[in-house]
């Protein structure tokens, strides 16, 4: 083993080339990454240990910056021997931000511009790819890794890391000024309940409401725009879910954590270079069925699966959790009657907007707000149609005040005073919320 180590890294020999007069770091570190791949063996790197082969390549880029007689303080040699190890084994100069733990979203904007979002704030990043091709070759190096392709007959891709990251891809001729990239950050240890409580992102008693919820088996709809944290609180809520029910979840991307132990995962597949095998949404609902599931969780309704969704929630499979994309409740029950819609079966609006009314009990909006913040706005509950209309009633609500000088947005959480029907439904389960809980007059920062 020791032997293949050392052929992999000095497969092709070399030497000293003489000093080089590189104008700037990154040239320098192109030029010392490009000989080092060319006295690397990348077919042997590929079965050694990582941790061992990064040490080795740190070892010989340091012979190659004394051979080079180059001109580096010790500083600017422990970074240049760590970023062309991140070249080689990772993502480049996107691998410090991908260790980040306060980084959430990492938003590369060309090679040029890089911003990453922290606490729900965007901030520009101070790394930098060489330009658009060394961009493109990270891009490659993503979408490769999971049997994907990006070039211009194909210039969008989903892609997912290792880790779990959600990674979007464009490129030209589709984008204009260069690739542009995508990453959402994959947590390794989800939010729960308590946490998002910690962080005022709603009450201790909104929270136990949902946890009832749950429990006692209500269909909730998880709404929101972009970004503000739909899958986190789906994710925290599945927590109430009992450990011996059978879970299914059915993702675009894989990214929910179900903590129990009886939980099959699936997984969408786009179609293949001719434009075959793809696996939808649609599919894996309608298989779903098949699996004997407790319960579903669709990660997100987006088409013409909410109609096999709702009739799954009409028809035994009750306590299923799904997100969708809405900036208030009533507009995510549109956006379902529009999906419905897509599927091309002639059914009568009523009809479908029935079936949603007694699909679903609950919708819980969440808002991201001016100062970053993501809170639960608004948790409103489906009571059933008048005439043509699907009647809801809001449980609680966050009642925005005022913005401090910091920017910092002030409001308080409020019960609306009305007790919602579905607290028959906790009772037959054996839970007890207390009356204070719906009290109008008391509000929470």
């Amino acid at each position: 083993m020791a032997e293949d180590r050392e052929h992999a890294l000095r497969s092709q020999g070399g030497g000293s080339q003489g000093a080089h007069n590189l104008p700037d770091f990154q040239e320098m570190k192109g030029q010392i990454h490009r000989r080092l791949l060319d006295r690397m063996n990348l077919a042997i790197i590929e079965h050694l240990d990582p941790r061992e082969v990064r040490e080795q390549i740190g070892e010989l880029v340091r012979e190659m910056l004394a051979e080079e007689d180059i001109p580096l303080n010790a500083a600017e040699r422990d970074r240049l021997v760590q970023e062309i190890q991140d070249e080689v084994l990772g993502l480049g100069p996107l691998e410090p931000l991908l260790a980040d733990p306060t980084v959430n979203d990492i938003l590369v904007n060309t090679s040029q511009t890089v911003y990453v979002e922290r606490a729900g704030r965007l901030e520009e990043a101070s790394a930098r790819f060489q330009n658009d091709d060394h961009l493109m070759r990270i891009i490659d190096k993503i979408v490769s890794g999971i049997g994907r392709r990006i070039d211009e007959s194909s210039p969008m891709v989903d892609a997912r890391l290792a880790d779990g990251s959600r990674v979007n891809a464009v490129i030209p001729p589709i984008a204009v000024d260069g690739p542009m990239l995508s990453i959402r950050k994959f947590s390794e240890d989800p939010l729960t309940m308590e946490n998002l409580v910690e962080r005022k992102s709603l009450t201790a008693g909104m929270a136990d409401f949902l946890r009832s919820a749950v429990r006692s088996r209500v269909n909730v709809l998880i709404s929101g725009g972009t970004g503000t944290g739909k899958t986190t609180l789906l994710n925290a809520m599945s927590g109430s879910i009992p450990e011996w029910e059978r879970v299914v979840t059915i993702e675009d991307s894989a990214e929910l954590q179900l903590q129990q132990p009886h939980v099959v995962r699936m997984e969408t597949r786009p179609p293949n270079i001719e434009g075959e095998g793809e696996i939808t949404q649609r599919d894996l609902v309608r298989n779903a069925l098949r699996m004997r599931p407790d319960r579903m969780v669709l990660g997100e309704v987006r088409g013409e699966e909410a109609l096999d969704m709702l009739q799954a929630m009409n028809t035994g499979h009750e306590g299923s959790l799904t997100t969708i994309h809405a900036n208030t409740p009533r507009d995510s029950m549109t956006r379902l009657d529009h999906m419905v819609g897509m599927t091309g079966i002639s059914i009568p609006p009523n009809v479908i907007r029935h079936q949603i009314s007694s699909a679903l009990h609950l919708v819980v909006q969440l808002e991201r707000l001016m100062d970053g913040r993501r809170l639960v706005s608004s948790i409103q509950e489906i009571t059933g149609m008048e005439e043509e209309v699907i009647s809801m009633q809001e449980i609680f609500r966050f009642r925005q005040q005022t913005v401090s000088s910091e920017g910092r947005v002030q409001g308080v959480f409020q019960a609306s005073g009305i007790r919602p029907q579905i607290l028959g439904r906790f009772q037959e389960q054996g839970i007890r919320l207390d009356d204070a809980l719906f009290d109008p007059d008391r509000a929470y920062e």
